[in-house]
């Protein structure tokens, strides 16, 4: 068997890959991070976080900065490189860059996910001033004030009914006349007193000034009727896509694609650990994911010492 370049290789400098560089680099394990981007993931995009404990309001590139140089500190190489492949090779992984070719022991795969865009006009000059796609880490920003949802699935609703804590009135827009969502999620919401449901319309411009979104020019699919919504928020929830593309061997996943992992974030591949929003989980949050990388990192450590003790045990043997 070729020497292996590094005992781990996390794909991906979100928080949970750099959570699990941290802990893997203090552990002094020889490990390395690849990021196509910049360190910091998801939350480079977010203007503001306010639910990460320790810090009542941060910027999300101020924070993004903090998790990179916290696990730099000790030693954490981070690597300017895209991964395009990661394939078992009997013990050791193979993990295939823009720049070459590298053998490890394990693997932290934490390069998260995207959330589906509309792709309308103002959506991405508005995104972090008005449109967001996540309502437990925006919500409280919109206190008093008038959201607008798009989707129809069980997301949608459920978030439209979490923003009603926070906005005088919560329009849910859905281009068909019939929710995806569970029957009795979209019976609780319509009891819901400031929640309007408008169905056949879908959205078309997000219209605002040079510091916040003002308006949403929706559209009736049936009609061609064209409509504008005097509202300073718009959640989008169409769907959520993770990044599980790279891995070439068969690993276990969930009915929309999120990967399986046990307690200790190991896939069906051994060796092969996954934390992050790319993972099978109830919600897709920075504590989550740390939390989750934490235990990737310790697990995977735990993983190579179990695997030189079996070596060290079958050349005493033979």
């Amino acid at each position: 068997m070729a020497e292996r370049d590094f005992e781990i290789i996390i794909i991906g400098a979100g928080p949970a890959g750099l959570t699990a560089g941290l802990y893997t680099a203090r552990s002094k394990l020889n490990v390395v991070c690849y990021e196509k981007l910049a360190p910091g993931g998801e939350i480079l995009n977010t203007e503001h976080v306010e639910d990460y404990p320790g810090f009542e309001l941060v910027g999300g590139q101020e924070l993004a900065a903090k998790f990179a140089d916290h696990a730099m500190k000790f030693g954490l190489k981070i690597e300017m490189e895209e991964v395009t492949e990661v394939k078992k090779d009997g013990d050791d992984f193979l993990v295939t860059t823009d720049m070459g070719v590298r053998r490890c022991g394990a693997v932290i795969y934490t390069p998260g996910g995207y959330p589906k865009k509309l792709g309308i006009p103002g959506e991405e000059k508005y995104a972090g001033k008005g449109v967001s796609y996540c309502a437990l880490c925006d919500g409280a920003f919109f206190q008093d004030e008038v959201i607008t949802v798009i989707g129809g699935g069980n997301s949608a609703v459920e978030e439209g009914q979490f923003l009603t804590k926070f906005g005088t009135k919560v329009y849910i827009i859905h281009r068909r006349d019939q929710f995806r969502a569970h029957a009795v999620l979209v019976d609780k919401i319509r009891e819901n007193p400031k929640v309007e449901i408008i169905t056949d319309f879908v959205p078309e411009e997000v219209v605002g000034d040079d510091r916040e979104m003002k308006k949403l020019r929706i559209r009736n699919v049936k009609t061609d009727e064209a409509q504008e919504i005097d509202a300073t928020g718009l959640f989008v929830f169409i769907g959520f896509i993770p990044n599980t593309d790279l891995i070439k061997d068969h690993v276990d996943k969930d009915e929309a694609g999120f990967i399986l992992t046990d307690q200790n974030m190991e896939t069906n591949v051994p060796g092969l650990f996954v934390a992050g929003d790319c993972r099978s989980q109830l919600i897709r949050q920075i504590t989550n994911a740390s939390g989750d990388a934490t235990t990737a990192a310790v697990a995977a450590e735990k993983y190579l010492e179990a695997q030189e003790e079996a070596k060290k045990a079958a050349a005493a043997a033979s």
